[in-house]
């Protein structure tokens, strides 16, 4: 699962406004910029929250509110500080303005591995802005980062993301029941797996 929440009791982090030199490049895609996330882009990430805030990704209640969206980016920076998580927001080329976000978390070196999650603003969805920041970010994870392996935890009812790595050539190689309890309710997971070969291989 992609970073979760602090709770607001936790110590602050300071936020970082600017673009660090801190191991987080740009990555350009033919309609999209994934980029370093800043204080500017609050108001989209309350957009994305408002539509995600219950969903397994942040593993909590609903939330919508400026304060949420600040957390949650003093969380995604410390991710990047420590090495851990790299989560990118995903931005519209011309107008520079943040759609959603994907990440690689989880990331072990010495075993060349780790995870990928994606969230889009709901009214971008059905463009198949997701295909392309994926694709764009497994050049990135199997090339100058030379993970050998990306897998993904999904919810079997996002019919959606399914799709999505279907077509980047993941494979589903297992499936967990109630490995998730979101609030009251226990959920599935669809575990799949694709491999730097496979990806390579697709692309000749």
């Amino acid at each position: 699962m992609p970073i979760a929440f602090r709770r607001r009791t936790d110590p602050p982090l300071t936020l970082v406004a600017s673009v660090p030199d801190r191991g987080l490049p740009t990555l350009e895609a033919q309609r999209l910029r994934l980029r370093w996330l800043t204080t500017d882009d609050l108001p989209d990430l309350a957009r994305l929250i408002l539509d995600h805030g219950d969903s397994r990704s942040w593993n909590r209640g609903a939330a919508s509110d400026h304060g949420d969206a600040t957390i949650f980016l003093e969380s995604v920076q410390r991710g990047v500080e420590i090495g851990q998580q790299f989560q990118w927001g995903i931005a519209l080329r011309e107008e520079d303005r943040v759609i959603g976000t994907v990440s690689l978390y989880g990331i072990d070196h010495l075993q060349g591995r780790a995870d990928i999650g994606f969230a889009l603003i709901r009214d971008q969805w059905g463009k198949r802005y997701a295909r392309e920041a994926v694709a764009v970010l497994l050049d990135h994870a199997f090339g100058a980062l030379q993970l050998r392996r990306i897998e993904a935890d999904v919810d079997p009812r996002s019919s959606a993301a399914l799709s999505t790595l279907d077509h980047l050539g993941f494979r589903r190689e297992g499936y967990l029941r109630q490995r998730w309890r979101i609030g009251s309710e226990l959920q599935d997971s669809v575990l799949m797996g694709l491999l730097a070969s496979d990806w390579h291989g697709r692309k000749g």
